[in-house]
């Protein structure tokens, strides 16, 4: 299950680096140079037995993004899952980094379909509905 947990929260986590390269790429700033914090914001907790249960977390440290003026890291993650940069300004198709992870790893099945071919590739039966 260690192992099934972390092929999953290396889902998460990848699919989280791709949206924010993308919201990245969304924008080029002519009023400041980048620090790429936020690029850089991604975590993957590595999976550790919690009770009965295996547990990993994937998600962007908002404490990492200390630097930015007149913003928290919250707030700057705030506005990406909104589309915006700097709260204001929207870019080229700018993705909503949070929302748009979700939809791509848990709404469309993605997870549960990767959970199933792992367990069956190491000869655990699944009922399907």
């Amino acid at each position: 299950m260690v192992n099934l947990v972390d092929e999953l929260a290396g889902r998460v986590y990848q699919t989280l680096n791709y949206f924010l390269q993308e919201y990245y790429n969304s924008y080029d700033p002519k009023s400041y140079k980048r620090q790429y914090d936020f690029l850089r914001s991604a975590v993957k907790v590595e999976p550790k037995k919690v009770g009965n249960k295996i547990a990993a977390s994937v998600y962007i440290d908002t404490d990492y993004m200390d630097n930015y003026y007149n913003a928290t890291g919250m707030q700057v993650a705030t506005w990406a899952n909104q589309g915006l940069h700097g709260g204001t300004v929207e870019g080229n198709n700018t993705p909503h980094v949070w929302d748009d992870i979700m939809k791509e790893t848990v709404e469309n099945g993605e997870l549960l379909k990767q959970a199933v071919q792992h367990l069956e590739a190491n000869g655990i039966s699944v009922k399907k509905w």
